[in-house]
């Protein structure tokens, strides 16, 4: 039309893109061409859905189950999910404080804008999950990022937790374990966190896959707690889409308004799948840990050997990062370097952070033999630097 002026918002045009999605896209485009790619870039789990959630999910659509739901999600799949926190994490919730979304992504976004006005501060690690920021800053809060190091296991320190504590602090995030660290927080160290008597934000999306030690649910330290969680990583459900929210009851009616408003209701054949995912995969979910804790250990050992293994050593989520400080401090050029030159898939600390600058995220949601190969040309790359 004449004289129009096209222009794109703000925000939109101020979001920075997902980098691990830039990889994984770039390294599909030379697939196409021809290359041999090794994909360890992606935290996606390469197991097939258990058996049982796809026999639910093709029964439930048989029998018509496609309509609407509550907006706050099956009643029966709520109740589950409160059955789960009080046998894994002895925590009493209510169906009642629990909204079910299509994926945690949702569920991240219906907390910020419930919680956050403009302006507002939300305290997360760096590093810290790449979005994490985004969703803050696209909602109008501010992000204080809290630096923690490879020599402390990437861990908040409280008293350095205390200096980044203004008026306009909201709430504090916790990843538990961390994408992308695989930190597993212990019991003492989430309960300094909660003492500190803020809102916490409690993303606990890979639990049920910890190698060492157990990992905690923040519900069990205080109830001014925000959780995030999901079927996607513990499940193999990434495609199907399916989170839910925790939330402190007095929050529930604003959050299922937004969500009534932005998504309706999560898919409600998938829902029915969570529901025999609660019920009936447990040892699939033990099954799949123990293979994810061979690929740790076999991908631990091939880093110190290539001289690139961090200090700390990741217990949790299928993730480790490569410290590789020596060869660059630019981790977007040398990550694109090695998918051009090794034909390896990897994620660059910068998504991360700043903090995570000088590293590569490895993730292990890959075959044993995708991993032996990445590590191989990943070991000659970096003796010819």
């Amino acid at each position: 039309m004449k004289g129009y002026n096209f222009q794109v918002t703000r925000k939109a045009s101020s979001i920075s893109p997902f980098i691990a999605m830039d990889v994984m896209e770039k390294a599909q485009q030379l697939e196409k061409e021809g290359h041999d790619i090794i994909h360890l870039e992606v935290g996606e789990p390469d197991f097939e859905t258990p058996q049982p959630i796809k026999e639910a999910a093709i029964n439930a659509i048989q029998q018509g189950d496609t309509h609407y739901t509550n907006s706050m999600g099956k009643k029966e799949l709520r109740d589950e999910i409160v059955r789960y926190y009080q046998r894994k994490y002895q925590v009493e919730i209510s169906a009642e404080q629990i909204i079910v979304t299509s994926g945690s992504s949702p569920a991240m976004y219906l907390i910020f804008a419930a919680i956050l006005e403009p302006g507002d501060e939300v305290i997360l690690s760096d590093p810290h999950y790449a979005c994490y920021p985004k969703i803050i800053s696209f909602l109008e809060g501010k992000p204080v990022f809290v630096p923690v190091y490879e020599e402390n296991g990437f861990k908040y320190d409280i008293n350095t937790i205390k200096k980044y504590i203004t008026p306009k602090t909201k709430m504090i995030m916790v990843n538990s374990p961390s994408n992308p660290t695989g930190t597993v927080f212990t019991a003492k160290e989430l309960q300094a966190i909660a003492d500190l008597g803020y809102y916490i934000f409690s993303d606990e999306i890979y639990h049920g896959l910890v190698y060492q030690g157990k990992e905690h649910s923040m519900l069990e330290f205080t109830d001014r707690t925000f959780v995030l969680d999901g079927f996607s990583k513990r499940y193999a459900m990434t495609g199907w889409r399916l989170g839910y929210l925790i939330a402190p009851k007095e929050y529930i009616r604003p959050l299922q308004k937004i969500q009534q408003n932005f998504f309706i209701c999560a898919n409600s054949f998938i829902q029915t799948a969570g529901i025999a995912a609660l019920r009936k995969c447990e040892q699939d979910v033990k099954k799949m840990a123990g293979i994810y804790n061979q690929r740790r250990i076999y991908l631990l050992k091939r880093l110190r050997e290539i001289g690139i293994a961090t200090n700390t050593e990741p217990t949790g989520a299928f993730y480790a990062l490569a410290n590789i400080k020596k060869y660059s401090n630019d981790s977007f050029r040398i990550a694109f370097d090695i998918l051009e030159n090794a034909q390896v898939a990897v994620t660059p600390g910068i998504d991360f952070g700043q903090n995570a600058e000088g590293y590569l995220r490895i993730s292990y949601a890959t075959s044993m033999k995708n991993l032996e190969e990445g590590m191989n040309r990943l070991q000659k790359y970096f003796q010819q630097k």
